[in-house]
């Protein structure tokens, strides 16, 4: 079975809200990753990012990673994935 894509964030980045915006509108099914309040969220953002809490981070089902992709780069990830409006 293949993973959802996995959103590592925090509540109050706009960079975040906007990513967790694009995919809620689309309908793509994620995991929602706090990095503030889950510790193994925080370390794996931590290690992807040569230590930096980087956010968004967003993981896909594919394995590829994006860290705090603008709008477009990331509508056109998820067109390679799912079909997106």
């Amino acid at each position: 079975m293949t993973q959802p894509t996995r959103l590592y964030g925090t509540s109050w980045c706009p960079h975040t809200r906007r990513s967790r915006g694009i995919l809620d509108r689309n309908r793509i099914d994620y995991s929602w990753l706090d990095i503030e309040s889950d510790r193994e969220a925080c370390a794996f953002v931590e290690r992807v990012n040569r230590g930096n809490r980087s956010v968004p981070t967003i993981v896909f089902p594919d394995g590829s990673i994006m860290v705090e992709p603008d709008d477009d780069e990331l509508v056109a990830k998820c067109r390679t994935f799912t079909k997106f409006d």
